[in-house]
């Protein structure tokens, strides 16, 4: 069971030092990099080292390797989903809002205008009491 997670901040809970894969890189590196750092999705930085996107690995099968597209062609800019982000110093009840509106599992996280990690659906339920985690999961997965 979760605790309440009031009064608990984003940089709180997420995941610090989220790697970034770069906005030409293509979608065999990004893959790699996910397999090296155990993750499923990563946030997509342009040479600016500003967040671009972030691209999952749910993206290169479906809109890459499904699709018959090459992954060494395709870049990782070319599959960006939207760009939707909270500030470190958000709440946790903030971050819940963003990933229920756009239905997402993970958020990267910025401040001073730089990703400082990445948080995720698993990282918010750990604050929540069982109803609001039910209620959390059911608003994310739910059809759209």
């Amino acid at each position: 069971m979760g605790t309440s997670g009031i009064g608990k901040t984003v940089q709180d809970v997420m995941h610090q030092g989220a790697q970034c894969v770069g906005e030409h890189d293509s979608l065999r590196r990004a893959s790699q990099m996910m397999r090296d750092l155990s993750v499923g999705a990563l946030p997509i930085c342009g040479e600016d080292d500003r967040l671009k996107g972030i691209i999952t690995d749910r993206d290169i099968v479906i809109k890459c390797c499904a699709e018959g597209r090459d992954l060494d062609q395709t870049t990782t800019s070319e599959l960006a989903m939207g760009l939707v982000w909270v500030e470190a110093a958000s709440s946790v009840e903030d971050a819940l809002q963003k990933m229920e509106q756009h239905q997402i599992k993970r958020l990267p996280v910025i401040d001073n205008h730089r990703i400082v990690g990445m948080v995720s659906e698993a990282d918010l339920a750990k604050e929540l009491p069982d109803n609001k985690l039910a209620e959390f999961v059911h608003r994310v997965y739910a059809p759209s």
